[in-house]
């Protein structure tokens, strides 16, 4: 998808965010900060992140379907996408725990929806715990609906979620 190597987007709750696509060499960088962003929910949801959670970040890395907030020179959340049909799935947005609550996630979500508007594609769609109130509200605010809820479709624990799609 195409996409600069940088973008600059203004001001942000005091941070002077950009986003740019990851590079390889930034792969255990998008790790740790998924890691810390979601092991206190994987925790919630009765797992524990393992070692081989994120083998697939290289791959998509490669790809360029990882994108990285950063202010200035540090990054404080990621977004990882893969193409589906016509659209975006999110795949994972993380936002570094001390920069949670700032408007990051929304920064990224907007970028992501300006990327599929810039290629043409119709929809953002994600999948999200249902017990996850805050992560539902923000995708609501956002433009997101809900279109169904139902168990994960990676099978990995019982706990119901909530499929969103925003039309573009």
């Amino acid at each position: 998808m195409a996409l600069p190597r940088a973008f600059f987007f203004g001001r942000l709750s005091g941070m002077t965010l950009t986003l740019k696509k990851a590079l390889p060499v930034e792969r255990d960088d998008v790790e740790r900060i998924l890691w810390t962003a979601f092991s206190p929910y994987v925790r919630d949801l009765g797992r524990e992140i393992t070692a081989h959670h994120y083998a697939f970040l290289a791959g998509s890395i490669e790809r360029g379907d990882v994108y990285l907030a950063l202010d200035d020179e540090e990054t404080v959340g990621v977004a990882v996408t893969e193409r589906r049909g016509e659209g975006i799935y999110i795949d994972r947005l993380g936002v570094v725990p001390i920069h949670q609550g700032r408007g990051i996630g929304g920064f990224l979500l907007d970028r992501i929806e300006e990327i599929a508007r810039s290629n043409n594609l119709g929809e953002l769609s994600l999948e999200t715990a249902e017990m996850a109130e805050g992560n539902i509200r923000l995708y609501r605010r956002c433009g997101f609906e809900i279109v169904r809820r139902g168990p994960p479709s990676h099978g990995l624990d019982a706990h119901m979620r909530v499929f969103m799609v925003k039309t573009l």
